[in-house]
């Protein structure tokens, strides 16, 4: 496993991934803005199941809330602005911290 973060400038974007060997995307953060307000918090194994069980509506809606998972392999990242290996912990705060502020999103909008 390998943990990256990588800025995007152009959308003021922070993005943490969490990489198997072949550098596909398990899990991805993304944190926008100066207050790094969190828009992506995305599995590829809830994403999967979506897929798989669910029709486009609820995969849309996941979208909505989660964010949309990197597809493909990201080799390369290094070269990105920012980019950099980073711990295991930090991934996971990050993950931890991104995935409740969505999950109290997604409570607020159906209350």
């Amino acid at each position: 496993m390998l943990w990256i973060r990588a800025y995007d400038g152009e959308s003021d974007v922070w993005s943490y991934f969490e990489l198997d060997v072949e550098e596909w995307a398990l899990r991805q953060v993304d944190l926008q803005g100066p207050q790094h307000q969190p828009v992506t918090a995305a599995p590829l194994a809830e994403v999967i199941e979506i897929r798989d069980r669910s029709d486009l509506a609820a995969m849309a809606a996941y979208e909505r809330q989660y964010g949309v998972l990197a597809e493909g392999a990201l080799r390369g990242w290094q070269e990105a602005d920012g980019a950099a290996e980073i711990t295991r912990q930090e991934f996971e705060s990050t993950w931890a911290a991104a995935r409740e502020t969505l999950d109290a999103d997604r409570i607020e909008e159906t209350s």
